[in-house]
């Protein structure tokens, strides 16, 4: 199975989207198929022994709209693209304009002898004066607003004659109803002068005129949804200093390699990730995190493409180029983000598949109804064009993939990498919340407090301790050896190093077997500590690590490492269960020990000595009860916990492979991004239903005023003009509330 993405063009309403996934959706060998109408993404998983990119090309082809792969870009094609698509804006924009301009003079032709008080109108072409060029002047005005909105009907009619009508579809029967209609009575005029009181000239350019506005102003909101993508694009230089020996020349960023030398200058941006080999300054990462405090950068430490250099002048070794940046993975995922859709929008997808359908049965339906009560064809017109009309069903299709958007784009300006919809969607509901000890809750970047020795110095100890604890990448042994780099001690040559799971290392030091982990490991070689476990408690209370260092026989010593715990850490569980959320914490460590930091910060329940394979069971435990479970991790042991969980949410400083394992990376390693991500979470769905609301409210309320309900009861009748222009509004209405959770405070 593979998954793949096709840019879909010709859609304009969520019964477009619609179509497209239910044609590739039918075919043998796909698993899924889901179409996002903001980004015009089909997201299609399929066999590619049984189907290939061709077949579902021809497939959405024959649905009546043009696909084709969309396939990673350069970020020169980027901008083409945002040009191209500007430049199409702009076109919409004239033509829209010189609608509005010609329908005044329309309405005030057609209108002007309704009004309270006289309009002066030339004689040459007054209803009552000159009827046959009263119509003739209205059939002019319109006929250049129709050509100009002309992709109502190629789009229209040829989505209706390929079997799924949509949105167009309803305006070009509509209106071009209106106008066929207007036309025959223009025809009849000089024989039957009474036939210029039926002329619907107005009524079929006002709506046209009303909708282009309507999907102009969407098009130019929808534009808004997608700027927080397209500012961090924009943030990666075009060149970069490449030096060469005593050389500097200026070059494109593709022409970097990996291990290149590059010179950032005071006031630049770092265009790629990579290692400061010379220099000192401060770095603007808020682009990355969300912080705006700049962050101190030497020799050794690694900058990120992207991020501000501000008053030093520095050399970087590249580490990363093209996709593999930070940058670029952010880019990509929160791309992958807005393509895929949330379930909740499953609803009004289903929704809108058949609504199209359903509404132009019930427009003819009541068309001939209200002409079986024996009104006439004018009033059963007005009653068919306005039903069309008013359900064209834009906001259903808009109402999730436009919060959403906003969402992520919001969750990334706070150093927060939201990887689905799904995810975002779910993050609320999760009433429990898993959170691994080191580089979570603690700072990760433990410290030695305290050395106990028996028989050996301390030294000596630290000595053989630091020596094996080297090949170790557990951050317990750098704190050792830290320690013994600090003090000035020499590292000793280590033989047949081990390391054991969950439990710790071994090796042979100055011909000695030496071991060193926790209690678990001891046992397992059975060396007694009985001795010692009054020491080893009053470090668990304390909340420092035990680290036993024995032979094969005896213990040597105890090294009592304590890992700190983050500032903010208390304060972002305190949220979470004001939330009604019980958070636990999963540790390896000692059960003492954990309890200690649990109390520290607050933590509901605490999970300690569990083996990395376990941490699964614990996740899975907890979902038994359908219970939401939200997982946050750092480390390549929570890898599959991030899976399992409703919710995976990786620590940014944590491990490639937790990154790639989570739903959520939160940059900054802070845990109360972790609450802000569920508070995003909450606010963003509470969008997306208030948009449904009103989507399924307007269309429920709208289309039985236009069929004549309200005037059965008082008479009065929707004019197809007023059905144009609320079908408008209401797009634009959700858009426009899914952009007011750009006001969110997180």
């Amino acid at each position: 199975m593979v998954t793949k993405q096709f840019h879909i063009k010709g859609m304009t309403c969520a019964a477009c989207s619609s179509a497209v996934e239910r044609v590739t959706g039918k075919m043998d060998g796909v698993e899924k198929s889901s179409v996002n109408l903001a980004t015009n993404l089909l997201t299609i998983s399929f066999d590619d022994t049984k189907v290939s990119n061709e077949d579902i090309i021809k497939k959405i082809d024959r649905a009546g709209f043009v696909g084709e792969l969309h396939e990673e870009e350069t970020k020169e094609e980027r901008v083409k693209q945002e040009r191209e698509e500007e430049e199409e804006l702009h076109k919409v924009k004239r033509r829209m304009t010189i609608n509005v301009i010609l329908a005044i003079p329309l309405l005030y032709i057609s209108m002007g002898h309704m009004m309270p008080f006289k309009v002066p109108l030339p004689a040459f072409m007054g209803m009552e004066t000159a009827p046959l060029m009263f119509a003739i002047a209205q059939l002019f005005f319109t006929t250049i607003i129709l050509i100009n909105g002309r992709k109502f009907y190629t789009v229209g009619f040829k989505s209706l004659f390929k079997g799924h009508p949509n949105m167009d579809s309803l305006v070009a029967i509509g209106t071009g109803s209106a106008f066929i209609y207007s036309l025959v009575m223009t025809y009849k005029i000089p024989t039957d002068v009474n036939a210029v009181h039926h002329l619907y000239y107005e009524s079929a350019a006002v709506v046209v005129t009303l909708v282009m506005v309507g999907k102009y102003l969407e098009a130019r909101s929808k534009n808004k949804t997608g700027e927080a993508l397209k500012k961090l694009m924009a943030l990666a230089p075009d060149t970069a200093i490449l030096v060469e020996g005593n050389i500097q020349k200026e070059v494109k960023i593709d022409e970097i390699k990996v291990d290149d030398i590059i010179l950032v200058k005071p006031g630049g941006r770092i265009p790629l990730d990579g290692i400061v080999t010379e220099g000192y300054t401060n770095v603007d990462e808020s682009m990355l995190t969300g912080e705006s405090i700049p962050v101190e950068k030497k020799t050794g430490d690694q900058v990120v493409g992207g991020s501000v250099n501000h008053e030093g002048s520095i050399r970087v070794k590249v580490n990363r180029v093209g996709e593999d940046t930070t940058l670029s993975k952010i880019v990509k995922m929160m791309e992958d983000a807005q393509g895929k859709k949330a379930p909740i929008s499953k609803l009004a997808d289903k929704v809108a598949g058949y609504f199209v359908p359903i509404v132009m049965i019930i427009a003819i339906i009541a068309a001939i109804t209200w002409a079986l009560l024996g009104h006439n064809l004018e009033f059963s017109l007005t009653v068919f064009v306005s039903v069309l009309v008013i359900a064209c069903p834009c906001a259903l299709g808009l109402a999730t993939p436009t919060a959403i958007m906003v969402g992520t784009g919001i969750g990334a300006n706070h150093g927060i990498l939201i990887k689905s919809g799904e995810a975002l969607e779910t993050a609320y509901k999760s009433k429990a919340v898993v959170l691994d000890k080191t580089g979570t809750v603690t700072k990760g970047s433990p410290e030695v407090l305290n050395i106990l020795s028996f028989g050996m110095k301390q030294d000596k100890l630290l000595q053989i301790a630091g020596s094996l604890e080297l090949d170790s990448q557990h951050p317990l042994g750098n704190a050792i050896v830290n320690k013994a780099k600090e003090k000035g001690l020499e590292f000793l040559k280590v033989e047949n190093f081990k390391s054991i799971t969950g439990q710790g290392i071994k090796g042979l030091v100055e011909k000695e077997s030496y071991y060193i982990g926790n209690e678990r490991l001891m046992k397992a070689i059975n060396v007694d500590t009985k001795e010692i476990d009054y020491q080893i408690k009053e470090m668990a209370k304390r909340g420092e690590t035990a680290m036993y260092i024995s032979t094969d026989k005896m213990i040597k010593g105890i090294i009592a490492v304590a890992d700190p715990i983050k500032e903010t850490s208390k304060e972002a569980i305190e949220k979470m269960k004001e939330q009604g959320i019980k958070v636990y914490m999963v540790t390896g460590d000692h059960k003492l020990t954990a309890q200690a930091i649990a109390d520290k910060v607050g933590i509901d329940e605490v999970i300690a000595e569990v083996m990395p394979e376990d941490k699964v069971k614990v996740v899975q435990k907890l979902q038994e009860n359908d219970t939401k479970v939200m997982m946050v991790g750092d480390g390549i042991n929570d890898a599959p916990a991030l899976v399992q969980a409703d919710v995976g949410v990786a620590i940014g400083s944590g491990s490639d492979i937790a990154i790639d394992s989570a739903d959520m990376v939160v940059v900054r390693s802070d845990l109360m991004d972790v609450f802000k991500a569920i508070k995003l979470s909450k606010e963003t769905i509470r969008k997306i239903k208030q948009n449904l609301f009103w989507a399924f409210f307007y269309n429920t309320l709208g289309i039985p005023l236009a069929a004549g309900v309200f005037y059965a009861i008082n008479g009065s009748l929707l004019s197809p003009m007023f059905a144009g222009l609320a079908m408008s509004l209401s797009s634009v209405t959700v858009v426009g509330n899914a952009l007011s959770l750009r006001r969110l405070k997180l």
